[in-house]
């Protein structure tokens, strides 16, 4: 085993790791720890709490009022994510200015490739302490670092470093080979799959060294794929590297315009010739870009970055367009205020930030595949309508139809933010709806005659459907009760649910809230 000091085979996959313990906490308070009694609650459920807290009891997924006959003083507060979210990007820039690219895990959670950022500071250990100066300095003392071979082992390697103190430092770093070693004794919790660590406990199975013992062949015929990437994070072989292939930055090129250019298409026409230099570049080398960043300075000297992905790689008329459309973003966010208007741009940088062997990307023997064709023939709409013109779908989570589904533009990576494979009570069985109306639509539904249909606490109605739009009901289902976000005024939702089927064979799926009737989606 070699020593940390020593310059490791897999230095590339060294990472620092940045953990800041109760970040939504932080995020909700506002102020460093140490915090007064106070959970965060999502759902009923106890989502994070303080230390303070939790010596008197109180532990995440517990019910709210069990948490409160704990400690009856306990504040409880709605646990909104997207303030976390938000409140954790100042802290990411800060990174950022410090150690570029480094990676958002989760609020409260950031990565960064070790190799750069420890030899400019002389080593692994001198790169962690020069971030904790840099983010106490900043007022988050509380962070901890864990550096090791992969994000799985580093993220538990920051949870095991000891809280700031004197005399203690608040980072550990395992040796390169060492981290089957540290994670044996650790139990099998840590893998967050508490199914998954039940089944092994009752097999006498406790911790990740035991269960990296156990045959990876029996562990994957037993656990499928999930099951056999789970073994390998327990044997130390985490394979999430932060970035498959850095790229020389000598493949960015950049253009600087002697007057500032505020027209979409006279920027597009003078970065042509920059967007083919870096393809060129990376011909050169036999590789081509499938993400890129792109800095566009003003005239004040402001830069706005912006990282795009691909789905396969970039041409010129990719990069060309990618620079219209942050453009365009940056003209519709300017300030109305004459004082601080946009006024132009006076240098555009491309500069790769992840590139592939131009092998893996080749047409074939006899031309291009379906999906190369679809491609292409989907980008030039896009070129036409927009970089939010053409989107694919994606699944998402939810208890209304609106919900479960996600809109990504063209060629970058679906966001989905709520899980898909959780039972959300509520959430209608299949068939769904082959028509879904986002937003929903106002409907016109009433009883017999015209007459308004009233639901009670119970969900009895004063009358049954008989009329939708100018359709006569011939068969109804429901209702079913939706209540949604009862803690949160801004996002909350109550209502019922109908399947009406009309005189002309068409199936609906309506809401009756407070406001009226609303067509949700229609069945086919």
């Amino acid at each position: 085993m070699r020593g940390p000091t020593a310059a490791p085979a897999t230095d590339a996959m060294r990472v620092h790791v940045l953990w800041f313990p109760d970040w939504p906490l932080r995020a909700a308070l506002g102020a460093a720890p140490p915090h007064p009694p106070t959970a965060l609650v999502r759902a009923g459920l106890v989502s994070a709490c303080t230390d303070s807290a939790r010596a008197h009891g109180v532990r995440v997924g517990q019910r709210k009022r069990q948490a409160q006959s704990r400690l009856p003083s306990l504040k409880t507060l709605p646990h909104d994510e997207t303030a976390d979210e938000r409140a954790f990007l100042p802290v990411l820039r800060l990174i950022e200015a410090h150690a570029p690219g480094a990676h958002l895990l989760r609020p409260g959670l950031a990565a960064l490739r070790s190799r750069g950022i420890s030899r400019y500071h002389d080593g692994e250990e001198g790169a962690a302490a020069a971030l904790v100066r840099m983010l106490s300095d900043a007022g988050y003392g509380e962070a901890r670092i864990g550096v090791a071979d992969g994000m799985f082992t580093a993220e538990l390697a920051a949870r095991a470093a000891p809280p700031r103190s004197d005399g203690v430092d608040p980072w550990a770093v395992i040796p390169s080979g060492a981290s089957r070693d540290f994670l044996a004794p650790l139990p099998l919790q840590v893998l967050g799959e508490p199914e998954l660590a039940d089944l092994l406990r009752r097999l006498g199975v406790a911790t990740l060294g035991e269960f990296a013992a156990l045959d990876a062949l029996s562990v994957r015929a037993r656990f499928g794929e999930h099951g056999a990437r789970l073994h390998d994070l327990a044997s130390g072989a985490d394979s999430r590297p932060l970035t498959p292939r850095p790229p020389d930055p000598q493949l960015a090129r950049e253009v600087q315009f002697e007057t500032p250019l505020g027209q979409s298409d006279q920027i597009a026409f003078a970065v042509r010739q920059t967007a083919d230099a870096v393809l060129l570049a990376l011909a050169d080398v036999s590789a081509v870009c499938t993400e890129v960043r792109i800095d566009l300075t003003d005239d004040d000297g402001a830069v706005f970055s912006r990282t795009w992905l691909h789905p396969t790689c970039f041409d010129a008329g990719d990069l060309v367009d990618r620079v219209r459309w942050q453009l365009e973003t940056i003209v519709d966010d300017a300030p109305e205020d004459a004082a601080h208007a946009f006024r132009g741009i006076v240098g555009v940088r491309l500069a790769p930030v992840a590139v592939d062997d131009a092998a893996h990307h080749q047409p074939g023997l006899f031309g291009s595949g379906t999906d190369e064709r679809l491609h292409h023939a989907v980008s030039r709409v896009q070129t036409l309508l927009g970089h939010r013109g053409v989107s694919t779908a994606a699944m998402s989570g939810g208890r209304m139809l609106a919900d479960r589904q996600v809109l990504t533009p063209w060629g970058e990576r679906p966001l989905v933010q709520r899980d898909p494979s959780q039972p959300w009570p509520g959430s209608m069985p299949d068939p769904l709806p082959t028509e879904v109306y986002t937003p929903m639509r106002p409907v016109r539904v009433s009883g017999a005659g015209g007459a308004e249909i009233e639901i009670d606490d119970r969900g009895a109605l004063s009358t049954p459907p008989a009329l939708i739009e100018d359709s006569e009901v011939v068969g109804w289902a429901g209702p079913w009760p939706v209540n949604e976000h009862r803690w949160d005024a801004e996002r909350a939702r109550s209502g019922h649910r109908f399947q009406l089927l009309d005189a002309g064979h068409r199936a609906w799926l309506v809401f009756r809230s407070a406001d009226g009737w609303w067509a949700e989606g229609r069945y086919r």
